[in-house]
């Protein structure tokens, strides 16, 4: 149990712990899901889940549409959240950096500009 919600209920773990990032999460195309997602060698993340790109960069794999394996599609949520990477750990939801990558998706989609994606 984590704030007393069930550890496998890592959706409604954000609404718990606070409105604001909520409700601001719940209007995004998850675009930190769309993130290149660096690998430490002290995360616990299973081989399959990652890839190596052309710099020998270890990342988190994409499917066919860009999204991080990782997410859970059906309920937009991280499925390995308990053993998600460092870097993943140390994102803040709704903190200047998501803010301006949210604001520079919502600008390309609104003129029309594909988002980018580099898969390995």
């Amino acid at each position: 149990m984590y704030g007393g919600v069930a550890a496998g209920d890592r959706c409604r773990l954000h609404s718990h712990l606070a409105f604001s990032i909520k409700t601001l999460c719940e209007r995004c195309d998850a675009v930190c899901c769309r993130l290149t997602v660096m690998v430490d060698p002290s995360d616990r993340i299973p081989q399959h889940l990652t890839s190596v790109t052309p710099q020998g960069w270890h990342v988190m794999a994409r499917d066919e549409e860009g999204w991080c394996v990782a997410l859970d599609s059906a309920r937009m949520c991280c499925s390995i959240y308990e053993t998600r990477p460092a870097i993943c750990r140390r994102f803040v939801m709704s903190g200047p950096y998501c803010r301006d990558v949210r604001a520079t998706y919502d600008d390309q989609r609104r003129r029309g500009i594909p988002l980018t994606l580099y898969n390995a």
